[in-house]
């Protein structure tokens, strides 16, 4: 029996323009593009041993402890993925994975989760001799795309762009392509992760898209999307701050507003979730800083500032945001080059 031992740390992403609806048809296909940060900081750490045998047999280790409860995701995923590669079903796999921020707590724990498994399993491909090295990171996001939508973004660094679009050359529902045109403000901005919340979200994201189906509002939340891609190019490549804080704004409320009006309703966001952005708000009207906030599937804020100001928002967050994260809890992050091997 042949035994396969690799591990590969994996990045969340924050997305700016959001991913929120699937189609119907096909698996893991987004109704609208999407385009977000990649994150430096937060990230899973995956390693995978495979050892070959006939059935399929799988252990998941979750910060050093066996977690059960993973086992059915995981096994969806290699059945999903077995049109791809089918020797994922003949064999014993130990996944032994660790998280640098809560799980399931809206920051992405999935995007990074599912991407460092796909790059993984790419790897055990790679030496089997069944995937090129020019095919690697494009067959990582398919693979991520089917285990997690926003999984096939955290492959690539500065940004990832997802979702088949006129305006984006190479872009593709199947993968995530890197985004590199972006004004140098972009490529260090500081994201601080403010854990308003670290439990369990009440609604999954899973569950959340299903709901969008029957959303009166989809149909146009999809053109609206669409639209706010080709806005957000511009905003990129210009590194027009003013522009980019309203449109990032309005993506993170409109993400929320569509959880408020679906059926059966359900909010993510709690009391101090508000406070915060309330605070980003005053802060930005008195001092004319170019801060800005985003969401998530969930109720903790992603805090989003230029490198320049760091220790100015940093400052502000210890004295004004701090007090609404729960225990005083956050993460301070900033735009990273996206997953790397370990072994």
């Amino acid at each position: 029996m042949t035994t396969y031992t690799t591990a590969w740390k994996s990045p969340s992403n924050i997305a700016l323009v959001k991913y929120w609806g699937k189609k119907p048809e096909g698996i893991q296909i987004p109704s609208n593009s999407s385009i977000s940060f990649t994150l430096k900081n937060c990230a899973t750490t995956t390693q995978l041993r495979l050892v070959e045998q006939a059935d399929l047999e799988i252990t998941v280790l979750l910060e050093g402890n066996r977690e059960p409860g993973f086992v059915p995701k995981i096994e969806q995923f290699l059945h999903r993925i077995s049109g791809v590669f089918p020797f994922v079903l003949n064999g014993k796999y130990t996944v032994d994975t660790s998280n640098s921020f809560p799980h399931s707590s809206g920051i992405a724990s999935s995007a990074s989760g599912m991407s460092a498994l796909a790059l993984c399993i790419c790897d055990i491909a790679k030496e089997k001799g069944l995937l090129a090295e020019e095919d690697f990171k494009q067959t990582a996001s398919i693979l991520a795309r089917l285990g997690s939508g926003s999984a096939s973004r955290s492959i690539y660094g500065p940004m990832g762009q997802w979702g088949e679009h006129p305006d984006y050359r190479g872009s593709s529902d199947e993968f995530a392509i890197p985004y590199t045109d972006i004004h140098s403000v972009f490529t260090d901005f500081c994201d601080t992760i403010l854990l308003v919340h670290r439990g369990q979200k009440t609604v999954s994201s899973t569950v959340g898209h299903g709901l969008l189906k029957d959303n009166p509002y989809a149909t146009a939340r999809f053109a609206q999307a669409q639209e706010n891609m080709i806005a957000m190019k511009s905003i990129l490549k210009s590194g027009d701050l003013d522009a980019f804080i309203a449109l990032v704004e309005s993506e993170a409320l409109t993400l929320h507003s569509l959880m408020m009006s679906s059926n059966p309703y359900f909010i993510l966001m709690k009391p101090n979730t508000l406070k915060i952005i309330e605070a980003i708000w005053a802060k930005r009207e008195k001092d004319a800083v170019k801060w800005c906030f985003t969401l998530d599937a969930g109720a903790n804020v992603h805090f989003l500032y230029p490198q320049a100001d760091q220790a100015a928002a940093k400052a502000f967050i210890e004295k004004e945001l701090a007090q609404y994260c729960e225990n005083g809890a956050f993460i301070h992050d900033e735009v990273g080059m996206g997953a790397e091997r370990l072994i």
